[in-house]
C-alpha cells in the first residue's frame, strides 16, 4: 500500500469526528466538543496507520500504541472537561462574540479546518509506519519515550489544576500550584513536547523531514494564535489584575523558575 493511498483512507476519520463534533454542537450549543474531537481524531489516525502500514511490525505497533494512548487520554481528559462544565469554554465564547452572524455556518468552516489541519498533524504517523527495515531504531525508541514523558507530564499539570478549580474558593482566582508556578501554560508545553516525540519516531524514513512540520505547528498554533493568545485573552477577562501579576511572574511556556513576587 503507497503512503498516498493510505493518507487518503484517513480522510474520512480525520475529517468524521469534526463534522460529528459539529452536528452535537448544532444539538447541545457547545462548540468546544470540537477539542474532544480534534484529540480523538488524530489518535484514531495513528493506529488506523499503525494497522494498515506498509513498515515494520514492531514499528508500526509502536506507533498505534503510543499515537493511541495519547489521543485516548487527551479526549477523555477533554471529554470529561466539557461534560462537567455548564458554560462553554470562554474562547468560544469569545469566538462567538466576534463573529457575529452566520455562527453555525462559521463554526462548520472552522470544523472542517480542524479535520484538514489532522491530516497534515499526522504525517509523524504515516511516516513511521512506512519503513520495512526490521526492528525499531534508536531514534524511533527516543522519541516515543520522549512522547511518555511529555503525555505524563501534561496529566501532571492537568491534574494540579483539575484539583485547584475544585477547592472552594478559587473560581477568579489563579492556579499557581506545583508545574503552573514555573509556567503559566505547562499543559501546551508537554503537548508541543509530545508532538517533537512523534517526529523524532519518523525521522529516518522516506519524506520523514516532512514530520517536522507537526511540532512546528503545533508550536506556532500553541503560542501565536489557538493557545496561549486565546486562553490568556479569556483569563484576563476572568481574573483581571491577579492574572496580569502571573504574568509578570511566571514564564509563558517553558517551565522557568518564578521571578520574585512584588509587594502586594
Amino acid at each position: 500500500m503507497t503512503l498516498l493511498y493510505l493518507w487518503i483512507l484517513g480522510i474520512p476519520l480525520a475529517m468524521g469526528l469534526p463534522l460529528a463534533a459539529w452536528l452535537v454542537y448544532l444539538k447541545t450549543d457547545r462548540a468546544d466538543w470540537i477539542d474532544v474531537a480534534w484529540a480523538l481524531s488524530l489518535g484514531g489516525l495513528a493506529v488506523l496507520f499503525a494497522a494498515m502500514g506498509p513498515g515494520d511490525p514492531a514499528r508500526r505497533l509502536l506507533t498505534g500504541v503510543v499515537g493511541g494512548i495519547w489521543g485516548l487520554r487527551l479526549g477523555l481528559h477533554l471529554a470529561l472537561r466539557v461534560a462537567g462544565d455548564s458554560r462553554e469554554d470562554g474562547r468560544y465564547r469569545q469566538l462567538r462574540a466576534d463573529w457575529g452572524q452566520s455562527i453555525r455556518l462559521k463554526f462548520l468552516g472552522f470544523f472542517i479546518l480542524q479535520g484538514a489541519l489532522n491530516l497534515v498533524l499526522a504525517l509523524p504517523f504515516l511516516f513511521s509506519v512506512a519503513d520495512p527495515s526490521p526492528g525499531i531504531p534508536a531514534l524511533a525508541w527516543a522519541g516515543a519515550g520522549l512522547t511518555v514523558l511529555a503525555i505524563l507530564g501534561e496529566s501532571l499539570a492537568d491534574g494540579q489544576l483539575r484539583a485547584f478549580k475544585s477547592e472552594a474558593g478559587s473560581h477568579g482566582q489563579v492556579c499557581r500550584r506545583g508545574l503552573w508556578g514555573w509556567s503559566r501554560h505547562p499543559n501546551y508545553f508537554f503537548e508541543w513536547l509530545v508532538w517533537m516525540g512523534f517526529a523524532f519516531m519518523a525521522l529516518g524514513t522516506a519524506w520523514s523531514l516532512l514530520a517536522l512540520l507537526a511540532p512546528t505547528l503545533m508550536l506556532h498554533f500553541l503560542t501565536q494564535v489557538t493557545g496561549i493568545p486565546a486562553t490568556e485573552a479569556q483569563s484576563l477577562r476572568s481574573k483581571g489584575e491577579a492574572y496580569r501579576r502571573y504574568q509578570r511572574e511566571v514564564s509563558p511556556f517553558l517551565p522557568l523558575p518564578p521571578k520574585r513576587q512584588e509587594p502586594s
